[in-house]
């Protein structure tokens, strides 16, 4: 079994991501059980705006849709700013848009028999939010979302430290990440046993 996390931290490698921190957590649970896990921080490649799988020129997201075509779990990680999710998780949601019309050799969205979860850090609230938006999307493009597939690290109302900076609710959030892991492990066996039909 095979699972890609997009990173969708603004900050470019080797620049600390906090975002990267706590899916590394989802990252660990998932090899414990066997998947095999690739870690694609997306600002560190040329991803034009636009809604086509390839939009020509120096465009590197073809190689990325290839690695999502080739995973059966999806992780989308993202900071929140603003109470909503980073420019690069958009940007990431409207390229995989043009996977709705993408079909496999049953005819079914290219998408479907796979499963998605999401990975969100701030230290602002407005988690649960970012959850639903990409949560949304993602099952709009035809990905299945799992129970309890995501975790956060949510600092709350008001300013105040980064993930990175303190220990504070870290317990909670790892405990969450194991469990999502798990979950999102379980589905994507039962897709492969019994998967979504053409039709």
């Amino acid at each position: 079994m095979r699972a890609v996390v997009l990173n969708c931290t603004l900050k470019k490698s080797p620049e600390t991501s906090n975002t990267e921190r706590l899916a590394d957590v989802v990252v660990s649970a998932l090899r414990e059980k066997d998947v095999e896990v690739e870690v694609v921080r997306v600002v560190d490649h040329r991803v034009s705006p636009g809604v086509k799988t390839d939009m020509g020129g120096d465009d590197e997201w073809p190689g990325i849709h290839d690695k999502l075509l080739a995973a059966d779990i999806l992780v989308v990680a993202t900071p929140t700013w603003v109470g909503r999710p980073s420019s690069i998780a958009q940007r990431v949601l409207e390229r995989m848009d043009a996977m709705i019309s993408e079909t496999d050799d049953q005819e079914r969205p290219v998408a479907y028999n796979r499963v998605a979860g999401v990975v969100v850090t701030g230290n602002e609230d407005g988690a649960h939010h970012v959850i639903s938006e990409i949560s949304g999307g993602l099952a709009d493009i035809g990905y299945t979302i799992p129970g309890q597939a995501w975790t956060y690290w949510n600092r709350g109302p008001g300013p105040g430290p980064s993930y990175s900076d303190t220990e504070e609710g870290h317990q909670w959030s790892h405990d969450t990440a194991r469990t999502m892991a798990a979950n999102l492990v379980a589905v994507a066996k039962a897709l492969r046993v019994t998967p979504i039909p053409a039709g």
